[in-house]
């Protein structure tokens, strides 16, 4: 009895596929289907026309693409963007001792200065700002402050950073709170605080590796 052979199918190679393709195989759309090849069609002349990053809202207009396709290509364009687009290290915050060459000029400031880093999923730095000025030695801020910037970049984290012109590290009562008020209004809000640095003239503190995070 004859035995049947089975054909070893074709390894997948996405370098030999166009880019129309390469839509096409993530959201598994039948160019066959007209509506299908309308939404690819859709997609593809977004893709040639964007000369910022594609968002959401620009691909949840097309007819064809519910929230779960329009999710799944922009993690793989983020995927993409992270891992084979070359990074600029300076940019992406690892340890406390990364946040100190982005405000370094905050040490020799005579009025407390309240900074805010935002940052993207991969720990990028998306954004920095003053928040507030302060007097000789004290700053006040409002998680309102905080977070609007934040909110307005779509980041995933924030990072306070903080001076006292007075040359000690240690946090007072007020940073102590303001660093509890401004964790539970990210956590509400879906954006983490992942630290709050102070900075002197000559030295840092972590509040995070203080345990005050």
């Amino acid at each position: 009895m004859a035995r049947s052979i089975r054909s070893t199918p074709e390894k997948f190679n996405p370098v030999k596929l166009s880019d129309r393709d390469l839509i096409k195989t993530v959201l598994r759309l039948d160019a066959g289907n007209p509506a299908d090849k309308s939404t690819l069609s859709d997609i593809m002349g977004i893709i040639r026309e964007k000369d910022t990053a594609i968002t959401y809202t620009d691909l949840i207009t097309v007819k064809g693409m519910g929230p779960a396709r329009v999710n799944c290509l922009l993690a793989c364009f983020e995927t993409g963007r992270r891992y084979f687009t070359p990074a600029d290290p300076s940019m992406k915050i690892t340890k406390p001792e990364d946040i100190l060459n982005h405000v370094s000029w905050l040490r020799m400031k005579k009025q407390e200065h309240f900074v805010v880093l935002t940052l993207n999923g991969a720990g990028e730095i998306l954004g920095n700002r003053v928040i507030t000025i302060g007097l000789l030695n004290h700053s006040l801020v409002h998680p309102r402050e905080v977070f609007a910037d934040a909110i307005t970049d779509r980041a995933a984290s924030i990072i306070c950073v903080h001076n006292h012109p007075s040359g000690s590290l240690e946090p007072s009562s007020q940073d102590i709170a303001i660093t509890s008020q401004l964790k539970e209004a990210g956590t509400l809000l879906g954006i983490q605080m992942i630290d709050h640095v102070i900075v002197t003239k000559n030295n840092h503190l972590s509040m995070r590796e203080r345990g005050l995070v």
